[in-house]
This record gives structure tokens, sequence and C-alpha cells, in this order.
């Protein structure tokens, strides 16, 4: 689903992934979504965005994290 909403151009944002055709970094969406904002308030607030849009930003965000490696640290 979202591989084709989100993209990533070095001319753009200065690369950071954005929603397709818009400069609205999946960064920013995600900064509302943490902030309390709901889907339906971010689509007020940006028109050009859909439901699919947010929708893919959180499918990229998610499968970012699954590339980091957690490495354990010693109790104290």
């Amino acid at each position: 689903m979202g591989n084709r909403l989100i993209v990533t151009d070095p001319e753009v944002m200065m690369g950071k992934p954005v929603i397709t055709g818009t400069r609205i970094t999946v960064e920013m969406i995600l900064d509302k979504l943490a902030a309390g904002e709901t889907i339906d308030q971010i689509l007020e607030d940006y028109p050009q965005l859909t439901r699919e849009s947010i929708l893919a930003a959180l499918s990229f965000a998610a499968d970012a994290m699954k590339t980091i490696t957690a490495y354990p640290t010693e109790a104290s």
C-alpha cells in the first residue's frame, strides 16, 4: 500500500520521505499523531492528503522500525 504513496527525492525536503506529490513529510505526520491530533484533524488541515496517505506514512514508519537492531543494556 504505502510504497507508491511515499517517495524520497534529494531535491524535495532534503530527501526526507514525503507523501507523493506533496512536500508533507512522513515525520510531520508522525509528529502530529504523536501530539494527539487525529487523522481527521490532519486531513482537515492538509486537504491534499488522504486517509490512505496517512496510513501509508504509518506503514512506512513501521517498516523503518523493523530495520533497527536493539542491543540489551546492562541493568543498574
